[in-house]
């Protein structure tokens, strides 16, 4: 058995390949105890150990983290962990300025914790010389087909800190936002995507946004660009489920895994032929399936070996630690898809349309059922927020 924090063997594949947490930085202490506490005492060392080099306070520029990635909820998260604290902070920000409304306070509330955040990744960015270290902050998911507020909020969000990069929707509107964006050097990560069309719309933004600032000799030391594919919302999706069905198919967890890493996989290939600037980041990863009754976790391990960022849920970064111990791992990011699984994908159309390359046009990305779901739930984690200060 290693002694080794098995998290480390991933970037020993490539050197290129990032691991972020996926997760407010402001959690990372309790979910670190709560881990520490389920443990056997004969692990609670080792595991201490692994945990502190994730987030090394001693020295944060030599922490395992290369970035982090926020949203709505998983900010929503840092409020329930310590409500009362952030009650105080609101009423004290009232009594500062009675002017402000609530939609004002939740908005303040919301940057307060992602400026925090951004705080944690500071050293790394500056020592890796703006290559590392960013944390993504998403404009409101209210707004979806709103450009000019999802930009403008974009700019106040990268005013907190300029480690702070911008999430925005892989709608219409918030790729041409994230055209915008590039074009003025202020990083962004595309969320709310699903998709190879969506993928390669993206790229095409960044790319045209790069031409103009290059041309206008916009700083483009802190900017960066990456574009999520959120592996397990698009497999969870009952849409997918009910494609599945009207063709006879059982989308078991097996073929829902290969699935996602289908699309991720082409995407990458795509983006490398292509030369793109964008880096492909696999996120909303999920644990599962079991092989010969040992956990694995696909969404990492068959990505592993690739020029890509992996942001990893608490729960699965728990998982990975606990049954990748024995440092048996391969690089698998060139393993193609099996081709009996291939087979059976190809008949449903959930996923055949975001598997190829023209399977939806601009304006069907804000309709594809993930897209809407996910919203959804981003959406409502913002109204608990406003929720929140009006009380």
């Amino acid at each position: 058995m290693l002694n080794k924090n098995p998290l480390y063997l991933i970037k020993q594949l490539n050197e290129n390949t990032e691991v972020w947490w996926d997760s407010s930085p402001l959690i990372y202490d309790s979910w670190a105890n709560e881990f520490i506490g389920k443990l056997n005492s004969d692990e609670k060392d080792k595991f201490k150990i692994w945990l502190n080099e994730l987030f090394n306070k001693e020295d944060p520029k030599n922490s395992f983290f290369d970035g982090c990635t926020t949203n709505p909820p998983l900010t929503k998260q840092v409020l329930d962990i310590n409500k009362q604290y952030w009650v105080n902070w609101v009423k004290e920000k009232k009594l500062s300025c009675t002017c402000l409304t609530y939609k004002d306070l939740a908005w303040s509330l919301y940057t307060e914790i992602v400026k925090r955040g951004a705080e944690v990744f500071v050293p790394k960015f500056i020592s890796s010389k703006f290559k590392l270290g960013y944390i993504s902050g998403q404009v409101d998911p209210r707004q979806l087909t709103n450009t000019r507020e999802m930009v403008r909020e974009a700019i106040t969000l990268n005013s907190l800190s300029p480690n702070v990069m911008i999430k925005m929707p892989g709608t219409k509107e918030g790729i041409f936002g994230i055209q915008l964006l590039t074009s003025l050097g202020i990083p962004t990560n595309a969320t709310l995507v699903f998709s190879v069309p969506q993928i390669l719309a993206v790229a095409e933004a960044v790319k045209n946004g790069l031409e103009i600032a290059r041309k206008n000799s916009v700083d483009l030391s802190k900017w960066r660009s990456v574009i999520t594919m959120m592996l397990g919302r698009f497999e969870d999706s009952k849409a997918f489920e009910e494609s599945a069905k009207k063709v006879g198919i059982e989308l078991n967890e097996e073929l829902k895994r290969w699935a996602g890493i289908a699309i991720i996989k082409r995407a990458y290939d795509l983006l490398k032929k292509g030369n793109y600037e964008s880096k492909l980041l696999a996120a909303s990863m999920r644990v599962g399936p079991k092989e010969d009754g040992k956990t694995k976790i696909w969404h990492i391990e068959k990505l592993l070996g690739g020029d890509v960022v992996l942001t990893i849920f608490p729960n699965v970064i728990e998982a990975f630690m606990l049954n990748y111990q024995d440092g048996k791992i391969n690089s698998n990011i060139n393993e193609e898809i099996p081709s009996e699984v291939m087979k059976k994908l190809e008949k449903i159309s959930y996923f055949m349309k975001a598997y190829e390359d023209r399977g939806m046009e601009y304006e069907e990305f804000i309709s594809y059922p993930p897209t809407v779901e996910t919203a959804k739930s981003f959406s409502a984690a913002m109204d608990d927020l406003e929720n929140l200060v009006k009380t």
